[in-house]
């Protein structure tokens, strides 16, 4: 894993996270526990309204957690309820955490590549719907990331759990100062809540 990555994670303190934080991110716990016990693929989906922000952070903080903690066959993915963009300053912000994130195609829906290892397979990034083709088909948990897809999608076909772990919308902090400050805040957030989860699977 890069060191500047490594000296992100070292800085995050992701066993002092609130204790009703810890009881949200309790069902995905279990839900990767049990995939760990019975031998099985982890596929897990993040899911939000456009797929340009919070999904996007949770995939990439996820899988580089997993990879962390040797946690085997856990594939992420993400997904929104529509088709956007991923919002150029969530790469920027995790380019600076210390991953290395290069443009694959420029379009109105850019695609990136997010590698937290030289060696490891990237994380493909850009705004697709929770059911692409790009996206596992069923034998997966749909998680939640933001309320509004939590409340309008009532329905994931194919998910074998549902399971809502909802943040704050950085988006609120777009064209003003604190804009930078606020994505590094909301990405070292999910980096926590998603090193907390898989620092609980026992191999």
């Amino acid at each position: 894993m890069y060191q500047e990555l490594l000296n992100t994670i070292q800085s995050l303190k992701w066993e002092s996270i609130d204790a009703d934080r810890k009881e949200v991110l309790e069902p995905l716990i279990s839900f990767i526990q049990q995939k760990v016990d019975d031998r099985k693929e982890i596929n897990l989906n993040f899911i939000c309204t456009h797929n340009s922000r919070r999904s996007h952070l949770a995939q990439v903080w996820a899988q580089t957690a997993a990879s962390l903690f040797a946690i085997p066959e856990v594939h992420c993915y993400s997904g929104g309820t529509e088709t956007t963009a991923l919002f150029p300053k969530v790469a920027e912000v995790l380019a600076k955490q210390g991953f290395s994130v290069f443009s694959i195609a420029e379009t109105t829906n850019s695609v990136y590549a997010v590698k937290y290892d030289d060696n490891s397979l990237p994380v493909i990034g850009f705004s697709k719907k929770y059911d692409s083709p790009f996206n596992p088909v069923s034998d997966f948990a749909a998680i939640m990331t933001c309320s509004q897809a939590d409340d309008g999608c009532p329905f994931i076909p194919g998910a074998e759990k549902r399971i809502p772990i909802t943040f704050e919308d950085p988006k609120i902090s777009d064209n003003t100062p604190e804009q930078s400050a606020i994505y590094t805040k909301r990405s070292l957030q999910i980096a926590e809540e998603m090193l907390y989860v898989f620092s609980k699977i026992k191999k």
